[in-house]
C-alpha cells in the first residue's frame, strides 16, 4: 500500500539532495517519477530542485491553490513516486490531495520540507504532514556546537537573529543559520 511520507528537518540538513537521489534511484530503474516544487522557490531556477552540493533536476512548479491529486491524475505516465520539495509551502488542502494521492491512486509521495520557521512555530503545510503523513522521518544536521540542529534562525543586515516578519522568506545560507534549541533560545533572546 502507498504511504505519504515526511522528511522534515532545519535548513541545510540536505533534504533536497535525499529527494534527488531517490527520485534518480527510481528513474535508474526504469521507473517514472515526478517532482514538485512551490513556484515561490526558485532559488536554483524557476521548475528546478536544486542542491547545495551542485545536483539539480527538473520539477513542476505548484502554486498555493494548486490542486496536486487533479495534477497527479493527468500525469500520463505510469508514476512510481511523487516527490515534493520545499513542502512547509503546502497548504492543508494540498496536503490532504498528495494522502488521496497514497490512499485512492497507489502512489508513494514523498515530501520534504522544513518543520518550522525562524521563530519556532509550525509552517501550515508541515503541520499538516505531521498530522496526516502515514510515516515521519527526521533528516538530522547539526549545530555549530554539535548537537543535533532543530531550529533555523534568520538573520538580519547585521547578522542578529530576527524575531518578527514574514514566515515565508525564501533564502540560503546568507539568510538561515540551523541550530540547536539552546544556541536558538540564545540568539533570540528566549529565555
Amino acid at each position: 500500500m502507498a504511504k505519504l511520507y515526511f522528511h522534515y528537518s532545519t535548513m541545510n540538513a540536505g533534504k533536497s539532495t535525499l529527494l534527488l537521489q531517490a527520485s534518480y534511484n527510481y528513474r535508474e530503474r526504469g521507473m517514472e517519477t515526478l517532482l514538485l516544487i512551490a513556484s515561490l522557490d526558485d532559488r536554483a531556477g524557476n521548475g528546478v530542485i536544486g542542491s547545495r552540493i551542485g545536483i539539480e533536476a527538473e520539477a513542476t512548479c505548484f502554486g498555493p491553490s494548486e490542486d496536486l491529486f487533479a495534477l497527479v491524475q493527468s500525469d500520463r505516465r505510469v508514476l512510481s513516486c511523487v516527490f515534493v520539495d520545499e513542502a512547509q509551502f503546502l497548504s492543508a488542502d494540498q496536503v490532504w490531495q498528495l494522502a488521496r494521492v497514497a490512499d485512492d491512486l497507489g502512489i508513494p509521495v514523498m515530501a520534504y520540507g522544513l518543520r518550522v520557521d525562524f521563530r519556532g512555530e509550525l509552517f501550515p503545510g508541515s503541520a499538516a504532514l505531521l498530522a496526516l503523513a502515514d510515516d515521519l522521518r527526521e533528516v538530522r544536521t547539526i549545530c555549530h556546537c554539535g548537537r543535533k540542529a532543530t531550529m533555523v534562525i534568520r538573520r538580519g543586515p547585521d547578522g542578529r537573529a530576527l524575531t518578527d516578519g514574514d514566515q515565508v522568506l525564501v533564502g540560503g545560507n546568507e539568510t538561515y543559520v540551523s541550530l540547536c534549541r539552546r544556541h536558538w533560545r540564545e540568539a533570540v533572546g528566549a529565555t
